[in-house]
C-alpha cells in the first residue's frame, strides 16, 4: 500500500499512544477464530485436530514470518515493515469474512493473519524503541504489551456481539475495517527515523542470529516466554471452547458466556501485565517472573482437575488463571528487549518472539491432539491437557533459573 502524504508527526509518551491505539485496531480481530469456534466447528464438521491446525496455523506462520520481519527492522525503518504487517492482516480478514467456508480456506487465512501479526507485534515494539528514550522504554513496552491485551479482550466480546447481530462474516468484514484505520494512524503520525542504526562492529550479516542465541540472558527471558506463549494461546485458542463443555456437561446455567469470560480474562491479564511490569522495576524482574511461572502452575493443574466440575468454579479459576499467566508478559518482553545488544536489537526480538510462538503454535495443537486422543472433551481430556502445561512451566522455570538472566537498568533488587 503507498503511504499517504504525512501532515504531522508524533515523539515521546504521544508516539507511545498512537502506537498503542494502533495495535488495539489491527489486531481486534485475532481472536475471531476461536472465540467462534464452537459454531464453526460443527457448521463445517470439523474435528478437534483440525480446529487445533486452524488456531495454530495463525502462530506457525508468525513463527516462519517474525524472524525476518522484525529483523529487518535492524535495517529499514521499522514503520515501513509495520504498515506490511497490517496490509497483511486487512486482506486476511477481509476473505475470511468473504470465502472462508471450510478447513483448508481457514488454514490459509489464519496463516496471513499470523504473518500480519508477525508484522505488527514486534514491530510496533521495535518502532517505539528506535524513538523513545530509555527512561520511557520499560512503560513503553508495558503500555504495548497493555493494547495487546486490551485488543485480545475485546477480540472475543466483539466476535460474539457481531457474530449474533449480522453473522461471523460481518464480524470478520468488520476487523478488516478496524486494521485499515490503524494503518492510515501509523502511516500519518509515526515519524520517520532519521538514519539507520550503524552495523555490528563485527560486521556478522543481518541474519546471523549466532552472536542473539550467545547472549545468555536474553535467551533466558526467551526460552521462558517460549512457554509463556504456549499457555497464553492454549488459553485463549481453548478458553471458550473448555468453558463451553463445562456448562454442557454439568447442566449449568451460564450466567455469564464464555465469550465474555475471555474477554473478562483478557482484561485482567492486561492490568495483569501493566502491574507485572512495575512490581518487577520494584521488585526484581527475576524474582517477579519466578513467582509468576509457580502460580501458573498452581492454578493450571487446578483448572484441570477442579474447574471441570463446576462451571462457576472454571470460570472463577479461568479469571485467577488470566492474572498469573499475564503477570510476567510484559516483564519477559522487556527483559529481553534490555539485555540485548543495542545494534542487534530487533534480531533478539525477532528470535525472542520466534522461540515465543514456537511454544504459541504448540500450545492449541497440543490440546487438540490430547482431547482427540482421550476420546473427546471430558474430564481426563482436560486433566492431561492442563496437565501437560504446567509440567512445561516447570521445566522452564528451572531453565530460566539456571541460566541466571540479568535485572535491567533500574531494577531495584538486584537479588533474586
Amino acid at each position: 500500500m503507498p503511504t499517504p502524504p504525512r501532515t504531522s508527526t508524533l515523539t515521546g509518551p504521544h508516539l507511545v499512544a498512537a502506537v498503542c491505539a494502533a495495535q488495539v485496531l489491527v489486531q481486534l480481530g485475532a481472536f475471531f477464530w476461536p472465540a467462534l469456534l464452537p459454531g464453526l466447528v460443527p457448521q463445517w464438521g470439523l474435528n478437534n485436530r483440525e480446529a487445533g491446525w486452524i488456531t495454530a496455523a495463525f502462530y506457525g506462520a508468525y513463527l516462519l514470518a517474525v524472524p525476518i520481519l522484525v529483523t529487518l527492522t535492524d535495517r529499514i525503518e521499522a514503520r515501513l515493515v509495520y504498515l506490511f504487517g497490517v496490509a497483511c492482516t486487512i486482506i486476511a480478514h477481509l476473505l475470511f469474512g468473504l470465502i472462508a467456508d471450510g478447513f483448508w480456506s481457514a488454514l490459509v487465512l489464519r496463516a496471513l493473519a499470523g504473518i500480519g501479526w508477525a508484522g505488527t507485534y514486534m514491530t510496533g515494539l521495535k518502532l517505539l524503541a528506535d524513538q523513545v528514550d530509555k527512561t520511557l522504554m520499560s512503560r513503553a513496552t508495558a503500555g504495548h504489551a497493555a493494547s495487546i491485551g486490551i485488543s485480545g479482550a475485546a477480540s472475543f466480546a466483539c466476535a460474539d456481539v457481531f457474530a449474533n447481530a449480522w453473522g461471523w462474516h460481518s464480524a470478520f468484514l468488520i476487523a478488516a475495517g478496524t486494521a485499515a484505520a490503524a494503518w492510515i494512524i501509523v502511516a500519518v503520525y509515526a515519524p520517520r527515523r532519521a538514519a539507520p542504526p550503524p552495523p555490528p562492529a563485527d560486521g556478522q550479516a543481518l541474519f546471523d542470529f549466532r552472536p542473539v542465541f550467545r547472549n545468555q540472558s536474553a535467551m533466558a527471558y526467551a526460552v521462558a516466554y517460549c512457554i509463556h506463549t504456549l499457555e497464553m494461546n492454549a488459553l485463549r485458542g481453548w478458553g471458550v471452547a473448555f468453558l463451553a463443555w463445562v456448562a454442557a456437561s454439568t447442566g449449568a446455567q451460564a450466567n455469564f458466556s464464555p465469550t465474555w469470560v475471555l474477554t473478562a480474562l483478557g482484561i485482567i491479564g492486561t492490568f495483569a501485565s501493566v502491574f507485572g511490569n512495575e512490581a518487577a522495576i520494584r521488585w526484581g524482574r527475576v524474582r517477579l517472573i519466578t513467582l509468576a511461572m509457580l502460580a501458573s502452575t498452581a492454578v493450571s493443574i487446578a483448572l484441570g482437575y477442579v474447574g471441570t466440575l463446576s462451571y462457576s468454579v472454571a470460570v472463577a479459576l479461568l479469571l485467577v488463571y488470566g492474572f498469573v499467566v499475564w503477570l510476567d508478559s510484559s516483564s519477559l518482553t522487556a527483559g529481553a528487549a534490555g539485555t540485548a545488544e543495542p545494534s542487534r536489537r530487533g534480531a533478539t526480538l525477532a528470535v525472542h518472539s520466534m522461540l515465543g510462538y514456537s511454544g504459541g503454535f504448540v500450545g492449541p495443537l497440543m490440546i487438540g491432539y490430547t482431547l482427540d486422543l482421550a476420546g473427546g472433551m471430558s474430564r481426563t481430556g482436560w486433566a492431561v491437557s492442563f496437565g501437560l502445561i504446567a509440567a512445561l512451566m516447570l521445566a522452564a522455570l528451572a531453565a530460566f533459573r539456571v541460566m541466571r538472566p540479568r535485572e535491567l537498568a533500574g531494577d531495584r533488587s538486584k537479588n533474586a
